[in-house]
Parts: structure tokens; sequence; C-alpha cells
């Protein structure tokens, strides 16, 4: 089987001894990795392009030091992932998101979810509305929920593979996952008066 993972495996050292064309085609290979995770956690007013283009410049400047104990792809998705929060922690944060805060789009959005939560089964179809009003929402929380509802929902990484990414035991990151969203759920029904009053 020839995986993405066997094939960046097969050009990382060729990229250690300087062949450009390698580098070339190892950016090739997990520049779909990197793009997706960056969608993921991509933080406000940072290009996705920009912030790719910064997890490739770190990760050749590292490479060296991967020692393949792990698959390269494993590597990368940890950097780039790092970086992202990084972006995200140095951004400010408000804890209090206002219904002031949203676009028409966010609100139209906003108010199907919550007209799903009532019992009605509308779907909201916001698209990247939909996106800049979860990072709005995700950027209510502390930094290490945030982190955990974005791979658990956003990228859907396992409870397990999350705990290994952290270091910390799965019952701190179910318990994490639990009470973000039970802050988000606040949030939610604040802003829906505010909603309503729009309306």
């Amino acid at each position: 089987m020839d995986s993405s993972e066997d094939k960046a495996a097969e050009w990382w050292p060729r990229v250690l001894r300087g062949d450009t064309g390698a580098a070339e085609r190892l950016v090739e290979i997990l520049h779909p990795l990197v793009i997706r995770i960056v969608r993921n956690h991509l933080p406000r007013a940072v290009d996705e392009e920009d912030l790719a283009q910064e997890v490739f410049l770190k990760l050749f400047a590292k490479l060296e030091t991967f020692r393949g104990e792990q698959p390269l792809e494993h590597w990368v998705a940890r950097i780039t992932r790092n970086l992202c929060f990084d972006h995200l922690r140095k951004q400010r944060r408000r804890k209090e998101l206002r219904s002031a805060d949203l676009t028409a789009e966010e609100e139209r959005v906003l108010e199907s979810i919550l007209a799903e939560e009532q019992g009605n089964r509308m779907r909201p179809d916001g698209g990247e509305f939909c996106g800049e009003l979860i990072g709005k929402l995700l950027s209510t929380l502390r930094p290490e929920e945030e982190r955990v509802l974005r791979m658990l929902d956003l990228e859907g990484i396992p409870v397990k593979e999350i705990a290994v990414v952290l270091h910390w035991g799965e019952s701190r990151v179910k318990v994490t996952a639990f009470r973000a969203r039970r802050k988000l759920q606040e949030v939610l029904r604040g802003l829906e008066p505010g909603l309503t009053e729009n309306r």
C-alpha cells in the first residue's frame, strides 16, 4: 500500500541532503494535511496560505530534529497545531460575545442553530459564515478548551489521540470537552434574546 506517510518518509532524507526537488515534492505531499488542520484552527485575520507557509518554514527549519520514531505526518500535524494555537494565544481574546459582534449572515446561521435546538430540524447552511461564527464562539473559551473542541469536533480526532497529543489523561480530555460545550451553550443562550430583539 502506497500511503502518503510512506511517500513523505521517502522524501525527507533527500531534503536533508539539500535536494530542492525533494523539498518541493514533500510540500506537495504534506500540503493537504497542513491546510486541513490550518482551516480547522485558523485564527481570525490570518490568511490560511500564509499560515501554511509559516508551518512549512518551521518544518524545514526543524526537519533535522525528526528522528522517524513516529510517522512524519504525525510530527507535521503536531507542528501545525502548535503554530495555530500560538497564533490563537497571541490574539486578544474577549471573553464575552454579544449579538452586536455578529454579521447579519452569522445571525441567520445562529438563529437556524437555535431553532434546531428547539425542535425545528432546520439545518444551518452558512458556509464560510458558519466557520467564522464557530471561530467567534470558540474564542470565548479558555485556550485549552478551544483546542480540545477544535481537535475533537472539527478535526474528528479521537479522545485517545488527543490525550496523547496534549499529554493528558483521556478523562481530562472528556471533562474539558464537556465543560467547554456547556460554556458554549451558555454563550448561545446569552445571544438568543439579542437576536430576537434584532428581528
